[in-house]
């Protein structure tokens, strides 16, 4: 598994990333230990090291942090941890603290954070949503602080406007402390906004590393589904029938073309795609089962695109 550098804080992530909101969510396998378990450990046999996970995700609060919390006791030494802290349009049982961005949210939620995943340092604690409640220079000096108690080793935002990224930077710089060294966005074929509107240019320019969620839309460019068929099981046909109905299917028909002259499948394709930019530090992708993680991960070495490849594929899906 390629290990690329998130920004400049020298953390090393692997290439595919596993997105962890799907641990403790009712209806699906890893909403138990066991399953959640299964699917960590064999991230971590299939070379990935990324874990992305949050607060608010699991159903209930803090349960993906918690199911998490077994495997890394065992192998802590080969994960890099990423929570999330802040999302504004949650409430959780730390918000008599204060607003989300505040300095004293931010102390209780990185120490609840530490509990649940067991653990004494976090890898990159990301802001989920920017907090116009606070000045972002307020923090920004609580999460520097963080870092100096050895509590976190780096930071991280989601979400943020390229004025809101803009603002940020020069707040740090005029404190004197690290900037955010990771960007995390949607972005995949499907969803190109953050290309459109200079987020993911604008991440790049500062020095961040973009890392994208719902890389593959749901599972849409799993090669999984066509016009007419959605296999029973997958989180599009039980809980988001929307992505395949408003999907172009002219172009993910084409698309299957294109893979299938180059005689790979899709998955190794769009991981591909998502690889050759250089500012990606991690593409996140989740799983609900061991074999769709090992999947991914042997996907993301399967197939390096030319610029002629690149352009082919921008074509069918171009950014709005």
């Amino acid at each position: 598994m390629e290990l690329r550098t998130l920004g400049r804080s020298g953390l090393l992530a692997s290439a595919v990333g596993l997105g962890c909101n799907n641990f403790g969510r009712a209806g699906t396998v890893t909403q138990t230990q066991e399953g959640s378990s299964a699917v960590l450990h064999a991230a971590l046999d299939a070379g990935v090291t990324f874990f992305d996970t949050a607060d608010i995700y699991g159903g209930t609060w803090g349960l993906s942090e918690s199911l998490m919390a077994e495997v890394l006791k065992a192998r802590r030494d080969e994960a890099v941890v990423a929570t999330k802290f802040g999302h504004t349009a949650v409430a959780t049982p730390l918000d008599e603290r204060g607003p989300k961005g505040s300095s004293a949210y931010i102390r209780a939620a990185v120490d609840a954070s530490l509990s649940r995943l067991g653990i004494d340092v976090i890898d990159l604690f990301q802001q989920h949503m920017p907090d116009p409640s606070v000045p972002i220079e307020e923090t920004l000096e609580a999460l520097a602080e963080l870092v100096a108690a050895g509590k976190i080793r780096a930071y991280g935002h989601s979400q943020f406007s390229v004025e809101q990224l803009g603002v940020a930077d020069a707040a740090a710089a005029s404190l004197g402390v690290a900037p955010f060294v990771t960007s995390q966005d949607e972005l995949s074929l499907a969803a190109r906004a953050v290309e459109a509107d200079g987020r993911l240019a604008a991440a790049e320019a500062a020095g961040m590393a973009f890392l994208p969620f719902f890389p593959l839309a749901n599972g849409l460019f799993t090669g999984k589904f066509t016009r007419s068929e959605r296999p029973t099981g997958t989180r599009i046909a039980d809980l988001r029938p929307q992505v395949a109905d408003g999907a172009d299917w002219d172009a993910m028909e084409a698309y299957q073309a294109l893979c299938d002259a180059r005689g790979i499948t899709m998955l190794e394709a769009t991981f591909g795609w998502f690889l050759a930019k250089p500012v990606v530090g991690s593409v996140i992708a989740g799983a609900t089962r061991p074999e769709q993680v090992t999947a991914n991960a042997a996907a993301a070495s399967a197939w390096s695109p030319t610029a002629d490849d690149i352009a082919a594929i921008d074509r069918l899906f171009p950014v709005a």
